[in-house]
């Protein structure tokens, strides 16, 4: 059994090896035919060690950052080769290709850049730490009450801008000894003023339901997924009713842990085109595409897991429920918006129709979801996070100066001091 299992994992490695040796040549191509970077040009570099498989993390932050380049050039610095092929077939910033640390340190060496942005937690995040005279910046890939947000991991950066009061307060709750008022700065969420793509249908009068479940989890405190224990079963009331249209949006790593939940997955998505091809006006939506925005905004009611997408659609202000792990050991936050959510359990999945037709109906849910949408998020009125966002880069740039300007005037002193002992 040791031998098989030895021999499944060496085939994994060398298939990912391949796969790498491959992006790599692809990338170097591709690079060789784009002009250079121009010297000394970037203030604001994304850092992203990942691969192709976590490009959510950061493709909702393209939009964003396209606005703040227009103040402040902004470069990615990919480590990664099939993250970086992943970003120079999209509408990402720049790319620097940095898969060593002495890529890295060469890029650097010929940039001005004062402040690193950082969308998730990579281990390899710590090898950007050990440049200083630049602030540090954790921006996260999206805002949740999922136990990732209260990661020790945050002292690691100087700052960490985060969505509004909620999250100051979750992260005040389990944090040590950490300056909240010094460290965090709150900025709303700039993605929801660039929310991108375009319908996929001719809108009409049926409901249309977004359902976006996350992944399975690797653990049991991690087990929010509900393909398995709900998703079956409200996919297939909604599409039996001809009155409602389904956007279906699974986490893209769903099933890379259980074969059984990617078999459910794969079940949702032919039920959706058999639906499609019994009645061709019903224009239901398997959505794997790399944009989120239209998604949120068309639905008239979205079914999400414990994720970043429950607060996705909390920033959109538009009726939403969350449905309740089925593993009884999944951690919970309930001391935010989980306390006050709609709550969709396995066992009314079945319901599904009435459900959504309860919250839309419920004129206080409606005013709940007013109360805590301004908690998590503040102004949501358009532009205003973005101004935000820019308000937070502007005052690190202004700090950045106060605090490199005495160490340019005493390098200054130095060379002076010197050039004084040779003369003499």
């Amino acid at each position: 059994m040791g031998l098989v299992s030895d021999a499944k994992k060496a085939a994994a490695l060398l298939r990912k090896a391949v796969v790498n040796r491959s992006a790599v040549g692809e990338v170097r191509r591709t690079l060789s035919e784009r002009p250079e970077h121009p010297l000394h040009h970037y203030r604001v570099a994304v850092y992203f060690a990942d691969g192709a498989v976590n490009m959510y993390q950061i493709r909702q932050w393209y939009k964003p950052l396209a606005e703040l380049a227009k103040t402040w050039p902004v470069v990615v610095l990919s480590r990664a080769a099939t993250g970086t092929r992943a970003l120079l077939a999209e509408d990402a910033p720049p790319v620097a290709f940095v898969p060593t640390v002495r890529d890295l340190e060469r890029f650097i060496a010929t940039q001005d850049i004062r402040i690193v942005l950082y969308v998730n937690q990579n281990t390899r995040n710590f090898q950007m730490f050990r440049y200083g005279r630049r602030w540090h910046v954790f921006i996260n890939h999206g805002e949740s009450d999922k136990m990732y947000m209260t990661t020790n991991q945050y002292k690691a950066y100087d700052y960490a801008f985060i969505a509004g009061e909620a999250a100051r307060e979750r992260l005040g709750r389990v944090l040590w000894d950490y300056d909240l008022d010094h460290r965090t700065i709150q900025i709303g969420r700039p993605q929801a003023d660039h929310y991108s793509g375009v319908l996929p249908y001719t809108p009409d009068d049926r409901i249309v339901v977004l359902y976006a479940p996350t992944w399975e989890g690797d653990r049991p405190s991690a087990h929010y997924g509900s393909i398995l224990s709900h998703g079956e079963t409200l996919v297939r009331a909604l599409l039996a009713t001809g009155r409602h249209r389904v956007i279906y949006r699974p986490h893209p790593r769903s099933g890379v842990v259980n074969a059984e939940y990617g078999a459910a997955n794969r079940r949702i998505i032919a039920a959706l085109a058999a639906a499609n091809a019994a009645d061709a006006a019903s224009h239901h939506v398997f959505d794997d595409g790399p944009e989120l925005g239209w998604q949120l905004a068309a639905a008239d009611v979205a079914i999400v897991d414990i994720s970043a997408m429950v607060y996705d659609r909390l920033a959109a202000d538009r009726p939403l429920m969350v449905t309740r792990p089925a593993d009884p050991e999944a951690a919970i936050d309930t001391h935010g918006y989980l306390s006050a959510c709609e709550w969709l359990d396995a066992a009314d999945a079945g319901a599904i129709v009435a459900e959504t037709d309860r919250v839309l109906g419920d004129a206080d849910a409606v005013a709940r979801l007013e109360e805590w949408v301004t908690r998590y998020f503040g102004d949501t009125a358009p532009g205003a996070a973005t101004a935000r966002f820019h308000a937070a880069v502007a005052g690190l740039m202004d700090s950045w100066d106060e605090w490199h300007g005495p160490l340019l005037d005493d390098e200054e002193e130095d060379t002076e001091r010197e050039e004084a002992e040779l003369d003499d």
